[in-house]
């Protein structure tokens, strides 16, 4: 894990955010999902600095389009945003939930 996927981890794991089970690392399809909550069909991925690069930005919206097609909701952050502005993501994880 990388060390933001580490920082979210500690409060997903364990139904400790809104009652909801997490899984991390969890595969879909031919995808491994950084987060998955199933209750919500819910993915967070967690993006670092190769998300800066076009062609990884491709392929993140194809892998994004498929999971969407498949019924699951995707919801992207990048590293930074989960240490300096924990509230904002928990607020949009929320507010993602059915």
């Amino acid at each position: 894990m990388t060390p933001a996927e580490a920082f979210l981890w500690k409060h997903l794991k364990a139904r400790q955010f809104e009652g909801r089970r997490f899984n991390r690392q969890h595969s879909i399809k031919n995808y491994i999902v950084d987060f998955y909550c199933a209750k919500e069909k819910l993915i967070i991925e967690l993006d670092g600095e190769i998300h800066n690069n076009l062609e990884v930005q491709e392929k993140d919206i194809i892998r994004t389009k498929e999971l969407n097609e498949l019924g699951y909701t995707v919801i992207r952050f990048e590293n930074k945003m989960v240490f300096d502005n924990l509230a904002s993501v928990f607020m949009e994880i929320k507010d993602n939930f059915k």
